[in-house]
């Protein structure tokens, strides 16, 4: 049975506006349940945020019921790097997909966080699971995950504006030629291959991404860098290497070739997430180590004592603060 609350507007004013005072909760939350064609403007229903209302006009909003969905068994582990009531710092497996879709039929980073009891239920009906942002499902690395809708609210909020960001750890080949690369294209969907995006594009999402020199491994064909995101598109440091000749250890989609030197995995993870508390405002900021695999081919590779250097994460940080 739904729950439905009724209004009668006292001034002229927009309708998320309107609502936002009355049930209390986002404007994000709001939008989506009109939207969601929850919501009745003198028994018409509405679906624009938008719309002006007018002294006296009756507004009704039938909540929809919670869409709970059954998780998957889960047969991975995930290091938590920090948690309290608001958020959780995870890092995240190479091989784990994080949202379910029909075409991935293993269990998913929303299956262990349904197993720990992150269920976060929006007032339109649908259940979100406080993913703010992603990572593709070869990377690794560091994830925040908020755990009600207000913290989920507050971090979007720094995602969109760049408040909050992560420095991500690559090895590629060939090496870069400058210690520091940045690079600007459209990115969007691959004409050619569905699975692959590409740059260029007069259709495409604007993207930027620097690139900084950290590491040669004893024959220069391969290389450390870091790469800092100032957009968040799919797949946007591949993409970026990819339109300079440039691609990651272990990376099927973006290779150049079948020859080169293969990976188990895709050498690619996410090193550091910095952002601010939505409860206390203070900036934090953690460090997600490499998984064994990584760790191996980086060892491997490249001089232990250059990499406790530019491992060092104040390093990296400097570095990007002095390319510019």
């Amino acid at each position: 049975m739904l729950n439905t609350e009724e209004y009668i507007c006292e001034k002229s004013e927009r309708l998320d506006t309107f609502l936002t005072g009355k049930i209390g909760k986002t404007r994000s939350q709001i939008a989506a349940l009109i939207k969601n064609e929850a919501v009745y403007v003198d028994d018409k229903k509405v679906s624009r945020p938008g719309i002006k209302l007018k002294v006296g006009q009756h507004v009704r909003v039938e909540f929809p019921e919670i869409k709970k969905s059954e998780a998957q068994e889960v047969t991975f582990d995930v290091e938590i790097l920090y948690e309290d009531e608001d958020v959780l710092v995870i890092n995240k497996p190479s091989g784990v997909t994080v949202h379910p879709a029909p075409s991935v039929k293993e269990p998913t980073l929303v299956d262990w966080l349904k197993h720990k009891g992150i269920r976060l239920s929006t007032i339109s009906g649908e259940e979100r699971h406080g993913i703010v942002h992603r990572l593709d499902k070869g990377t690794s690395g560091a994830m925040v995950v908020a755990k009600n809708n207000e913290a989920h609210e507050f971090l979007s909020k720094q995602l969109q504006d760049k408040s909050m960001g992560r420095y991500y750890l690559a090895v590629v080949t060939p090496p870069l030629k400058d210690d520091v690369t940045i690079i600007e294209s459209n990115i969007g969907r691959s004409a050619h291959n569905r699975l692959k995006m590409a740059g260029g594009l007069e259709h495409g999402k604007y993207a930027k991404t620097v690139f900084k020199h950290l590491a040669l491994d004893s024959d220069e064909k391969t290389q450390l860098i870091a790469c800092k995101l100032f957009t968040g598109r799919t797949h946007q440091i591949r993409v970026h290497l990819e339109s300079m000749n440039r691609h990651i250890l272990g990376d099927h989609i973006y290779g150049l070739s079948p020859k080169v030197e293969k990976s188990e995995r895709i050498l690619l993870h996410a090193y550091l997430i910095y952002f601010d508390h939505p409860r206390t405002q203070k900036k934090l900021s953690f460090k997600a180590d490499f998984d064994a695999v990584m760790k191996e081919a980086i060892d491997k590779k490249f001089d232990t004592e250059i990499l406790n250097e530019v491992l060092d994460t104040d390093y990296i940080v400097h570095s990007f603060t002095t390319a510019f």
